[in-house]
Parts: structure tokens; C-alpha cells; sequence
């Protein structure tokens, strides 16, 4: 699929999908094609995306408010990295990582993987999706690991 011509705005959907609640979190595809998938994001006050690996991409997060913590695995245990307005966070293919948003208010991002890979498919598939079993069973058909369950 190559990317069409265009704006997206809030609520305008250019794909012929809704809105995904996934885990809590609000996501709204912005732009999408075979070579990469951009969303907007609404993370509550409390929420968490339990860690979980891209074999097959790298994603980023820009923080536009609020404050997120991005948890690392990394060989000598995890690293917490915070992001404020503005802040990128890079989260490179394979490596493991755990989005949490502990700051007491909402935050907001653009965030996005590249390439697609399956990852469009995954939030259609799994959105609204509330058994941790079913959801983890679903990412990994869509090769999205998590190491740790959605409870």
C-alpha cells in the first residue's frame, strides 16, 4: 500500500478504520504504508503498554504533553528513560521496552514503526481486547512479543 496524498485531522479517519483503545491507550493512525505506520496517542494517567519487543522494527514515540517513562531491558536489567514535550524516544528494533505513564496527568505522542510490517493488522485485531492471554496471543501472531503479560 503506498501512502496517499493528504491531511489527516483529528477524527478524520483516511483508512476506513476507528479509533483503537488498546490497553487503555488511544491510538489514531495518521499515516500508513508498507514502509511505515505513524499513529497519535492518548496515554491516561496510570496506564501501562507491558513490555514487549519488535523483532522486525524500529519504533519512536514524540512526546507532545505530559510526561511518558520508557522501561529498557537491557543486558544488565532495565533503564528507565523519561520524555517530556518535545523529547523522542527511540526504541530500536528487538531491543525490549515497557511504556508507562506515572506523571499524574495525560500525556500525548506521535508515534510510529517502520517498516509496518504487521502492526496495522495488530491494532484492528486486538483493539478493545481485554483477556491478557488473547492479547498476547494476538501480538504474536503479529510479531509483537511481549515478555511480560497485560494484567
Amino acid at each position: 500500500m503506498d501512502m496517499n496524498l493528504g491531511v489527516t485531522t483529528p477524527g478524520y479517519d483516511p483508512f476506513g478504520v476507528h479509533i483503537w483503545n488498546i490497553l487503555d491507550h488511544t491510538y489514531h493512525a495518521m499515516a500508513y504504508s508498507e514502509r511505515a505506520l505513524i499513529w497519535h496517542a492518548v496515554l491516561p494517567v496510570e496506564t501501562v503498554m507491558p513490555t514487549h519487543a519488535h523483532p522486525t522494527q524500529d519504533e519512536w514515540m514524540t512526546v507532545l504533553s505530559g510526561e511518558v517513562e520508557v522501561d529498557f531491558l537491557t543486558d544488565e536489567g532495565y533503564v528507565t528513560r523519561k520524555a517530556g514535550p518535545a523529547e523522542t524516544v527511540r526504541m530500536p528494533m528487538g531491543i525490549a521496552h515497557a511504556v508507562f505513564n506515572r506523571s499524574g496527568s495525560e500525556a500525548t505522542a506521535v508515534c510510529g514503526v517502520a517498516p509496518t510490517g504487521k502492526l496495522y493488522e495488530m491494532f484492528r485485531a486486538i483493539h478493545g481486547v481485554s483477556d491478557p492471554r488473547e492479547f498476547v496471543r494476538i501480538a504474536a501472531r503479529h510479531d509483537v512479543d511481549f515478555l511480560r503479560s497485560p494484567e
